[in-house]
């Protein structure tokens, strides 16, 4: 055999790892491409924050910072009631959450474990529910909170906000319940546990990664929501996100201002997301596998 089959034989000698190569700095490029178009957004709402005010309506803006002051921060909590809303905000967002997992949770639970006439038809339903626009609903649920005296009123906001989270979160929940091997919990109640107790020391910790994935879905839904809040609730009960409204006028937008009133909102996710990053990224992929 001379050199050159030998060559033919492993294929060029270079040419198989540099196909890898190629393919693998591509991805990469994708995905810095992927990242600086989600990114940029947020970058430039940090940029117009912190600086000046006059900068910020530029009619040429530089994408480099030109000057750095915390004057817009001091204009936006001036420019209106802050803390306010961001508390009722964090009141239904938390609300929702806890009320969300709990009910999402035992609902979950109920159709994947437990065989009753209609649980197909229940699970075709929890998906319908999802398709429907919110603002086709907008109407009918102004119509019956007012019939029910909930208008105005942030339990109002709260079972409104359930409407749309709650089948989501059921649907999401039920995915990781079903990973679960249900011969764990029978082999805790041959052990002697009671099946609530199978359920809470056996399926519970195997779902907290789920719960905690939906549970920060369910709270940027409901704390990043505008289109109910500003419907269903007064000026003098207004949340995070409607507040924002407060810095257009008929003079115009202050941009640099709400960009740092932006700012301070997102400030409770990020401190969210860092708290629970860990369990999120393993809820995120432990749905995704068969248990």
């Amino acid at each position: 055999m001379t050199i050159m089959d030998a060559v033919a034989r492993t294929g060029g000698g270079t040419g198989r790892t540099s196909r890898p190569r190629k393919s693998k700095a591509g991805w990469n490029l994708l995905g810095l491409l992927v990242f600086v178009t989600a990114g940029f957004p947020v970058y430039w709402m940090l940029n117009t924050a912190f600086k000046p005010a006059k900068d910020a309506i530029d009619p040429d803006p530089s994408l480099l910072p030109t000057g750095l002051t915390l004057s817009n921060f001091s204009r936006a909590l001036d420019i209106a009631d802050f803390w306010g809303p961001v508390g009722r905000s964090l009141i239904v967002s938390l609300s929702v959450v806890a009320i969300g997992v709990v009910v999402g949770t035992l609902a979950a639970l109920a159709i994947s474990r437990f065989a009753f006439r209609g649980r197909k038809i229940v699970i075709v339903g929890i998906l319908a529910v999802q398709m429907v626009p919110l603002v086709a609903m907008i109407i009918p649920v102004f119509l019956l909170l007012n019939d029910l005296d909930q208008y105005d009123k942030l339990s109002g906001l709260i079972i409104t906000y359930l409407t749309f989270i709650l089948p989501f979160t059921v649907w999401t929940l039920r995915g990781f319940i079903v990973n679960i091997p249900k011969e764990l919990e029978e082999a805790a109640m041959v052990d002697g546990c009671s099946p609530t107790g199978a359920f809470l020391r056996v399926v519970f910790p195997l779902l907290a990664p789920g719960m905690v994935a939906t549970s920060v879905y369910a709270f940027i839904q409901a704390w990043n929501e505008y289109l109910y809040a500003l419907m269903l609730l007064s000026q003098k009960n207004q949340t995070a996100t409607v507040w924002l409204g407060n810095f257009t006028t008929k003079h115009g937008t202050e941009y640099a201002p709400m960009m740092a009133g932006s700012t301070m909102m997102a400030v409770p996710i990020v401190v969210l997301f860092l708290l629970v990053q860990r369990k999120m990224a393993a809820g995120l992929t432990a749905g995704a596998v068969k248990g």
